[in-house]
């Protein structure tokens, strides 16, 4: 059944911006649905309960996934779903020993995906001379992000939790050997899905103000300043109720990116990829 569009519930649309922003302070004016109760929902899972998903959600959660938007309908991507807990463990090494990848009874690792399109170009005796360049990979990286969105609102839309996980790009020639991609395929992030464990409850983190990322008809930096303070505060308090440092977001924005070594190792990614049958000119 479709959600149909009706004006905000003040107290629900209120408190989703709340939490979503970390801020009691703002605008209630808005529209209200199911679908984005999901969508401002969000919260990375990292405990999951044992059980497998029933039969056939993964599969559904596919189907979403390919509903999503593609380039030229070209749908360029992959998915592999991994559930045996050996195979996961492998795989949680490779991604910097985080538990969750153990924990969660599936992890689907989403495939920029150039090799289909190479097999049909042999089968019908045609070059390929496009899927040499950067954009070509863009294409397939740029489709696999949108579908694993869909997929991430599809599998929260069942009342299971969800979190990316980038650290597979930590070693993709090691992660493509471990779920057997062909040429011209590349591991460009996961997404462990399972039941929440309540007894371990995730929390919604806030975001920066619209102030700093949306911008009408031009770029504007006169918002950007007031509004990090503003989320720096909220993050603060934030961090401090998980029981973290206080650390400012603006002071980890930085530093995730301050050295070649908070890369944990992608700043090879170029040349892995290129080892993976992506030239990109």
């Amino acid at each position: 059944m479709t959600a149909t569009v009706a004006a905000a519930p003040v107290s629900s649309f209120a408190a989703a911006l709340s939490e979503r922003y970390g801020d009691d302070d703002l605008a209630t004016d808005g529209v209200w649905n199911e679908t984005l109760a999901t969508l401002l929902g969000h919260r990375s899972v990292r405990s999951y309960l044992p059980d497998p998903l029933p039969k056939g959600w993964l599969e559904t959660i596919v189907a979403a996934a390919q509903s999503a938007p593609t380039s030229s309908n070209s749908q360029a991507w992959s998915v592999v779903a991994v559930e045996e807990p050996e195979q996961k463990s492998r795989l949680a090494s490779l991604a910097g020993e985080q538990a969750h990848v153990r924990a969660a009874p599936l992890l689907l690792v989403f495939v920029a995906d150039l090799s289909r399109a190479a097999r049909l170009a042999t089968a019908q005796n045609s070059p390929l001379e496009g899927a040499d360049y950067l954009e070509a990979f863009l294409i397939a990286a740029l489709d696999a992000a949108l579908a694993a969105q869909n997929a991430v609102v599809a599998a929260e839309s069942l009342g299971l939790g969800t979190c990316y996980l980038g650290a597979l790009r930590n070693h993709p020639e090691a992660v493509a050997r471990e779920i057997g991609l062909p040429p011209r395929a590349a591991a460009v992030f996961g997404l462990t899905v399972g039941f929440p464990d309540a007894t371990a409850p995730a929390a919604i983190k806030p975001r920066l103000p619209q102030e700093a990322v949306l911008h009408r008809g031009r770029y504007g930096l006169g918002a950007e300043q007031r509004a990090v303070s503003r989320h720096d505060r909220a993050s603060v308090a934030f961090r401090a109720s998980q029981g973290l440092d206080s650390t400012p977001w603006s002071a980890l924005a930085v530093d995730r990116l301050r050295s070649v070594a908070a890369l944990k190792g992608r700043h090879t990614l170029g040349a892995s990829l290129r080892a993976l049958g992506f030239p990109i000119v």
